[in-house]
């Protein structure tokens, strides 16, 4: 990110406004986002995004009727794959393919600790924590009774001395998924700030930045969640795109081999 004082963005915390094409056709694109990026512009925050790296690229087509809508949105230090439609046909197909829950989906974590199943189903509803318990942190969810229904399965790939390396496969969509629970299973990411085990950690994060004290902590300045793989209907068959796991996480594995 440039420091120009001309920049026609504030000075986030941390930002790193870099992605790659892997996959494009005329009405489709999917790129790999880096970590940490926001997918898509909020109205508190003047900061590069996502969005607009993707409108910059699709000028061309942005100029001659085209359109740029995300299918899928990623958290903020959630590295992976987004999935774009450049027409509002495919906007709409692609649209329609989620609600009916067609758009398959793998993440791959690295969480604290060594879980003691290969396999795991975890289908605790998910609300916000505010709803039901005191917490300073607005969008902190939580398993409850009273949420919405959702299912994650997990299996382990690889596992070190304290950590594992944890296939990822949310059959529903909802708000920090994946982080809340693999925490309810004892399991946090590594690096989660709001579900690792101490929320001071994200307060000290947005008051502060990255700190030797938070590095000391956390051991990564993001979550150690990555989209690796998606498979959507496009043209009459099924597409399927893939990321592999990015160097940062792959590190926090000491060297054990990936898959």
């Amino acid at each position: 990110m440039s420091d120009r004082t001309d920049s026609p963005f504030d000075m986030p915390i941390a930002v790193t406004p870099e992605f790659r094409v892997l996959y494009e056709d005329a009405t489709v694109l999917a790129v790999e986002k880096a970590a940490p990026l926001l997918t898509h512009p909020t109205g508190a925050k003047n900061e590069p995004t996502l969005w607009h790296g993707v409108r910059e690229l699709l000028a061309y087509e942005l100029a001659t009727g085209g359109q740029v809508s995300f299918i899928n949105r990623l958290d903020r230090e959630t590295s992976g794959i987004a999935l774009v439609a450049k027409t509002a046909e495919a906007a709409a197909e692609l649209g329609k393919a989620m609600m009916a829950r067609k758009l398959h989906k793998e993440y791959l974590a690295v969480v604290q600790g060594a879980p003691a199943w290969e396999r795991a189903c975890c289908a605790e509803p998910i609300l916000r924590m505010e709803d039901v318990a005191p917490t300073r942190i607005h969008v902190r969810q939580c398993c409850h009774p009273n949420g919405k229904p959702c299912r994650t399965e997990f299996e382990v790939l690889r596992r070190t001395a304290t950590r594992a390396l944890v296939r990822c496969i949310p059959h529903t969509g909802r708000m920090h998924q994946i982080r809340v629970h693999l925490a309810h299973l004892g399991h946090p990411i590594v690096g989660d700030k709001i579900y690792g085990g101490d929320e001071s950690c994200y307060l000290e994060f947005m008051e502060s930045g990255w700190t030797p004290q938070l590095a000391a902590r956390l051991q990564i300045p993001r979550h150690a969640l990555h989209a690796c793989k998606l498979a959507f209907p496009h043209n009459g068959a099924t597409l399927e795109v893939e990321s592999p796991l990015p160097a940062d996480l792959a590190a926090l594995l000491d060297g054990s081999p990936l898959p």
